[in-house]
């Protein structure tokens, strides 16, 4: 059984027991329970449900398992014959969360 929710603003593919990563959310800490309520589709291996555009019903809910930061991504800019050249990097914040169920 799967479902696809909308979750801060993407739509994101669910399983039960699934781990996903998360722009991160400062005010939940480790351990929260994240109740997501958006779902616009549930396939459960006999029949797929679409929502219009959701699942009035339907609902997920998770637990946020940490908080992390990605790799560094680098940003490179040149303009050719100019000398210019310029180099910046980030690591973007994540937060991970466990589905703990889906109920339809």
């Amino acid at each position: 059984m799967y479902a696809i929710v909308e979750f801060m603003g993407s739509h994101i593919r669910i399983e039960k027991g699934s781990v996903i990563k998360v722009p991160f959310m400062a005010k939940a800490e480790s351990g929260t329970a994240i109740k997501m309520d958006r779902v616009l589709l549930i396939d459960d291996g006999k029949d797929v449900s679409f929502g219009q555009p959701i699942i009035e019903t339907a609902h997920a809910t998770g637990e946020v398992m940490k908080h992390g930061r990605e790799k560094k991504i680098i940003v490179f800019k040149k303009k050719r014959r100019k000398g210019y050249r310029k180099t910046q990097g980030h690591r973007q914040d994540f937060t991970e969360i466990k589905i703990k169920e889906i109920t339809f």
